[in-house]
């Protein structure tokens, strides 16, 4: 079973309010395109048979109403020839055909007004079949629309993206000069102060061995 259970369904559903509450329209109208176009073949094939029917019962119709004259003929005949019992049994041949041919003309009318019953729900089914393609040509539209400017936008996101990353490493790259440059004034900080210290121990060692060189001057001075 389809998406319509009955050919009445399609026929007197509303597209709109279908496509509204369908998770995705656009493979909603393409099932309901392939049901509509099914059901239009099924009830094509089933008024070519009514049509059928119907000529069918109009030959016999006409068949049965030559055989009711031809048996009224007869019983005019019996009559006129003094046959009572000849004419007896002519009228009741055309009764049996005249109920035949009320048998035959009602059928013949209720398949007349089924086919055209059939004739205004094909032309409803055509109607809504045209539009749900029109639905369809829309929505595919809308899709490929939609695939464009999502591909954009990822782009565009994307890009976005890149630039941000160009843009934080560019601050990094920045920021690595900038302590370069404070590192720089540090680079031979450590010599400087080495040779500082080693300054002042070596005249801490004069100092020492001059004061030394006194008190030895000074003590032969006075012995």
């Amino acid at each position: 079973m389809g998406i319509f259970s009955r050919f009445t369904d399609i026929v007197n559903s509303n597209i709109n309010a279908i496509l509204e509450k369908a998770e995705d329209p656009e493979k909603m109208v393409r099932l309901m395109i392939q049901e509509m176009e099914d059901t239009l073949v099924e009830v094509r094939s089933s008024a070519a048979r009514a049509i059928a029917d119907k000529k069918e019962l109009n030959r016999k119709l006409e068949s049965y109403e030559r055989e009711e004259s031809d048996w009224q003929r007869k019983a005019e005949l019996a009559v006129s020839k003094g046959r009572d019992d000849l004419a007896k049994a002519a009228i009741a041949e055309k009764h049996r055909l005249s109920e035949a041919i009320a048998a035959v003309r009602g059928d013949y009318q209720a398949i007349d007004e089924g086919l055209s019953q059939l004739n205004d729900d094909l032309a409803r089914l055509q109607e809504k079949l045209g539009d749900a393609k029109t639905r369809q040509k829309a929505l595919i539209m809308r899709h490929a629309t939609a695939t464009k400017r999502l591909d954009v936008r990822e782009q565009l996101h994307n890009g976005k993206i890149d630039d941000a990353l160009v843009r934080f490493e560019a601050y990094e790259r920045r920021m690595e000069d900038l302590e370069g440059r404070v590192e720089s004034y540090d680079l031979g900080l450590g010599n400087d102060l080495n040779y500082q210290f080693a300054d002042l121990e070596t005249d801490e060692s004069v100092e020492e061995e001059l004061a030394d060189l006194k008190k030895r001057i000074s003590q032969s001075a006075n012995s």
